[in-house]
Formats: C-alpha cells, structure tokens, sequence
C-alpha cells in the first residue's frame, strides 16, 4: 500500500525534528562535560561561565552533582 503524500511530508518532518532535538541535546551535553572537566581541574566557576555560556546556577548545580560528589 502506498502513503499519502501528506503522510510522507509528515514522517519526513518528524525524522528531521528528532534529529535536530537529538544533535540540540548531544551540544548540551558536551557542553555539560566541559564545564565538568574545568571545575575538576580546579577552573572557577566564573571562568567555567564565561568557557560555557551556562548560568551561575547551572555551573554550581553541576559542580554540586557532578564533581563535589566524586570526593566522597
């Protein structure tokens, strides 16, 4: 049986959607990884802001989950 041509249009836009959401969360992880290498390597955290873009909050919450809690 052969699809419509909408259904086609719709199946092609959802893929491109998915890919562009899935590169969008790949940057945002990378990113996260980053910011996590330079606090570890002792970088403050006004520098990881200015490295990244991420906020104050974002920095201090990673540094909080991410690095702080490897010591223990």
């Amino acid at each position: 049986m052969q699809e419509s041509v909408t259904y086609q249009a719709l199946i092609a836009e959802g893929r491109a959607e998915g890919r562009a959401k899935g590169i969008e969360e790949g940057i945002e992880e990378g990113i996260r990884r980053v910011a996590i290498n330079l606090l570890r390597e002792g970088m403050s955290v006004e520098v990881v802001v200015r490295v990244t873009g991420l906020s104050v909050e974002q920095i201090n919450q990673i540094k909080i989950t991410e690095v702080d809690s490897q010591g223990e």
